[in-house]
């Protein structure tokens, strides 16, 4: 009797543990409700500062295409300013005096060849640049506002002197045409016929199809296309030259052991 309610006791404090534990856990299932519940609440922030970040970033994706296109007529505008503007590379450094507007006047005729009907009259004209005090290093070129806006890309002559005539073009337009002569070795690797408009408009042709780029990151591009469209048409008429060689040597091959074998009389055949 005895034994039985010494395990009674045991069955009940067992029980008592269990219950105590229970407790326990009950009381760390609420703590994790409430944490996931603080959690599900921050993800729901965070949710929403995202969607907000998102819109920000479409709105600002609009802006920088609104930037890029008053960047561009910007551009423009200053181009079309300078239409009037002459710039005059090779006069060395203080050749045109102390008046350099009547140096202009009388050599640009000479330079030239040229009788301007009306004559030439400049508004201003100023070296680009400050002036470098030791003397050395390139000349500063010369720019000028003119009406008839007299432009060559050949070199002239004046004595010993090589003059270009050319039209001053805003940073970023002088920029672009830059990265287009930078690509003109690759254009003549490639075979591609091209030639550089003013202000900055790259033309090509290729196989009869021809092509206008304005930004020369979308040339370089398409050359990158051309040159492994190039690479690939060359590795496929190689693989099939070897394989024509390949398939014609196996043929001469099999021929010269075909003749080179004694012939063997069947039975029934007349030797």
């Amino acid at each position: 009797m005895d034994r039985i309610l010494q395990e009674i006791l045991a069955v009940g404090h067992k029980l008592e543990c269990m219950d105590n534990a229970m407790v326990a856990l009950m009381a760390e299932t609420r703590s994790m409700r409430l944490e996931i519940a603080g959690l599900q609440s921050q993800i729901s922030r965070l949710d929403h500062r995202v969607m907000t970040v998102e819109t920000q970033v479409a709105s600002w994706t609009d802006r920088d295409q609104e930037l890029l296109h008053l960047r561009s007529k910007l551009t423009d505008l200053e181009e079309r300013s300078r239409r009037n503007n002459i710039c005059l590379l090779g006069f060395p450094e203080g050749i045109e005096g102390a008046d350099i507007l009547s140096y202009l006047l009388d050599t640009l005729p000479k330079l030239t060849d040229t009788t301007f009907d009306p004559p030439l009259e400049f508004q201003r004209a100023h070296r680009l640049g400050p002036k470098r005090q030791d003397g050395k290093g390139r000349t500063r070129p010369i720019t000028a506002w003119e009406g008839s806006s007299t432009t060559t890309d050949s070199p002239l002559r004046l004595g010993t002197l090589e003059i270009q005539i050319s039209a001053p073009f805003s940073k970023e337009t002088d920029e672009r045409r830059r990265s287009f002569l930078a690509l003109h070795p690759r254009l003549r690797h490639l075979d591609v016929k091209f030639s550089l408009f003013e202000p900055a408009r790259m033309w090509i042709t290729k196989n009869g199809e021809s092509r206008t780029f304005y930004d020369p990151k979308d040339l370089r591009t398409f050359l990158e296309g051309l040159h492994d469209q190039t690479q690939s048409m060359e590795t496929t008429v190689q693989t099939t030259q070897d394989t024509q060689g390949l398939t014609l040597g196996a043929g001469h091959t099999e021929t010269a052991l075909t003749e080179e074998q004694p012939w063997i009389p069947k039975p029934g055949e007349e030797t």
